[in-house]
């Protein structure tokens, strides 16, 4: 059954009966009277209607596709981002599938050109490193593209969270509390998230007259194993060849470093909000219903999702677009504990 047979047995015209069954979801509501629009839906759920996109892109020259790439769609904080996009996506008649790169450069450039070679109409991309290297594919060119919750020094579009700002409002916050001695779970050094964050909260105790040493900002990966290895490295001096006291707080730059670095406050006797101050970012629905539940930077994942798709939307209909970069905000709860001290800075 095809949409000119519907409109004939209506008595319609193919176009209006097009819009209400294949268009924008947000324009459906608008092709036709809620009679007309409900006499087609239910003539074409009686016929078993299809629509064909094969079709339609022939007659569009697009594909009503949109790839997404991410570092691995098993953490929640990028599956989070992609159901935001998918969700935009679906409501302007788009479908949105994904891919898994690991973070591995020469994977991303293969995922990339898979993308192209599915004749998308743009991407977005999730996984980029700050150099941006990976983004060097030649037919990344000619196609439209917006990054997600990453940054690249070379200022390709981006929605973001403000990551440097989230890093500051956990130094605030552990300021006031009067920790003087902090260490940092910074992450992976290619990627903005971790980089912005740490130098926001670095930042921030320097201003404070209480400059943060070298060694106690330890790369890691975005995981509960990374950040274990580098709190436990942070907590025994292990490798540091420093013998100052331990830190009295911890910022973990996502929260599963964070869990992670609680599972090793635990194994050496420390107890969380009394022992050892704790803090993540991103505010993962795990993060309050921990044991003890992790104060936790709110970033706006599935908006970040959304606007990308807005922005790439935008870049499709050939539109000048901005960087956007969404606000955080601090939830505090009982890991950072009682002030130890006056606040400071």
């Amino acid at each position: 059954m095809t949409l000119q047979g519907i409109a004939e047995r209506l008595g319609l015209h193919v176009s209006t009966v097009s819009r209400v069954l294949n268009g924008p979801r947000d324009r459906r509501v608008r092709a036709a009277s809620g009679d007309t629009a409900e006499r087609i839906r239910r003539l074409a759920d009686e016929l078993g209607y299809r629509p064909n996109p094969l079709a339609a892109g022939l007659r569009t020259r697009r594909s009503n596709l949109i790839g997404v790439l991410v570092p691995r769609l098993s953490e929640i904080v990028m599956a989070t981002v992609y159901e935001g996009a998918e969700e935009a996506a679906a409501a302007h008649g788009l479908s949105a599938f994904v891919t898994n790169t690991h973070d591995d450069p020469a994977l991303q450039r293969d995922r990339i050109a898979m993308v192209l070679a599915r004749r998308v109409d743009g991407l977005i991309i999730g996984d980029a490193h700050l150099d941006g290297a990976a983004l060097d594919v030649p037919g990344l060119r000619g196609t439209p593209f917006v990054l997600v919750n990453r940054r690249t020094r070379a200022g390709h579009t981006s929605v973001t969270c403000d990551d440097r700002l989230g890093g500051r409002l956990v130094a605030e916050h552990l300021l006031a509390l009067g920790h003087r001695s902090v260490g940092v779970l910074a992450g992976e050094p290619f990627a903005s998230t971790g980089a912005d964050r740490t130098e926001g909260f670095v930042e921030r105790y320097r201003e404070a007259g209480l400059p943060v040493p070298a060694h106690r900002v330890v790369h890691c990966a975005f995981d509960t194993a990374g950040g274990r290895r580098a709190a436990t490295a942070l907590l025994t001096g292990s490798g540091s060849g420093a013998s100052d006291a331990r830190p009295t707080a911890l910022f973990a730059v996502n929260d599963f470093a964070a869990i992670g670095a609680a599972g090793a406050a635990r194994d050496l006797g420390l107890h969380l909000g009394r022992d050892l101050a704790l803090a993540g970012f991103n505010d993962t629905p795990l993060a309050a219903e921990l044991p003890v539940p992790l104060t936790s930077v709110h970033s706006p994942m599935a908006e970040q999702g959304r606007r990308a798709v807005a922005l790439l939307l935008r870049r499709i209909a050939g539109e000048e677009t901005a960087s956007e970069v969404l606000t955080p905000e601090l939830r505090v709860r009982e890991s950072t504990g009682e002030p130890v001290g006056a606040p400071l800075g």
